[in-house]
């Protein structure tokens, strides 16, 4: 299994230097303010690196709620009722 996942990795890498290298076109970009002109398959290839980037922190911070929530259930305790008397 972890040969063909290697296999796969490679065949999308090959065809993600295949588009950056066919969209070589300067484009114009503009963000908050900033200003400059990329090659709009870089261009592209940051924005969707941008886009992974918040869906990781999204996942992340539901994982974080989910192991709290676990953690709390395990333990008897419920959100706001502190520390469990001994």
């Amino acid at each position: 299994m972890v040969w063909v996942a290697v296999a796969c990795a490679l065949v999308v890498l090959i065809l993600l230097i295949a588009f950056i290298l066919q969209n070589q076109e300067y484009v114009q970009v503009k963000f908050f303010g900033l200003e400059g002109s990329v090659p709009l398959g870089i261009a592209l290839f940051i924005a969707a690196v941008g886009g992974g980037v918040l869906v990781a922190i999204a996942g992340a911070a539901r994982i974080i709620q989910l192991r709290i929530a676990t953690h709390r259930a395990r333990t008897g305790r419920r959100a706001g009722q502190g520390t469990p008397a001994r």
